[in-house]
């Protein structure tokens, strides 16, 4: 039986930690993710004790995948609902809502300022932590639906050509996502734009990538 004294530490350790991970989503939303240290991030979040970071997440780097982590998670729950939508579709234009549409209303849900998309970018122009929350974001089930279905849907394009415009598509989404969080936060952003609008938007963007023709091979210049 858990006696009250652990719960009352437990919610304590939990409150630390959101504490944490809220003030360096911020901290490297706005400055990136090498010019933020372990102190000034302890200091943002009311935290007396430097090695506080250390404590909790052990380094940086675990507390960039936490944070990472946490956020996939909360935008995975958005994802099945559409994937479920879609399920079976052959259209490109559904899978490609399918990608877009959870990030967006993720965006969404976290209110006027947010961090999230800023911080993605950050993390996603950082070689080592690219590699590693790509592969943990593309295992994740959802996402792997979407993906799979995109690639249904497009049998004609070669696989390389493919990977390419994945890659194109996802500096899309994540670098408008992040301007129009940036906007928001500054309040510089057109007062009759949405995520919603957002969506509708990169959902026809990414679908004309994913769709344009495919030029054939032809010698280097």
């Amino acid at each position: 039986m858990v006696s009250a004294v652990q719960t009352v530490r437990d919610e304590r350790t939990a409150g630390t930690r959101d504490a944490l991970m809220a003030a360096a989503e911020r901290l490297f939303a706005e400055h990136g993710l090498s010019a933020v240290s372990n102190r000034q991030i302890a200091e943002a979040a009311g935290q007396r004790n430097n090695t506080v970071v250390g404590y909790h997440f052990g380094s940086k780097t675990a507390l960039v995948r936490a944070i990472m982590t946490r956020r996939g998670e909360q935008t995975d729950v958005i994802r099945r609902r559409h994937v479920a939508a879609v399920d079976g579709s052959g259209d490109v234009r559904d899978w490609v809502g399918a990608l877009v549409r959870p990030v967006t209303e993720h965006l969404a849900s976290l209110g006027t300022p947010s961090w999230n998309a800023r911080m993605t970018v950050q993390v996603m122009t950082d070689p080592t932590m690219r590699e590693l929350v790509s592969e943990e974001a593309c295992a994740r089930p959802p996402l792997r639906q979407i993906l799979d279905g995109l690639g249904r849907c497009l049998p004609e394009v070669p696989d390389e050509v493919r990977a390419e415009r994945g890659a194109m598509a996802r500096h899309l989404i994540n670098h408008t996502c992040a301007e129009r969080e940036r906007a928001l936060a500054e309040g510089t952003g057109p007062r009759y734009r949405s995520w919603h609008h957002t969506a509708d938007a990169l959902t026809d963007a990414v679908t004309g990538l994913l769709t344009a023709p495919v030029t054939g091979p032809r010698e280097e210049r």
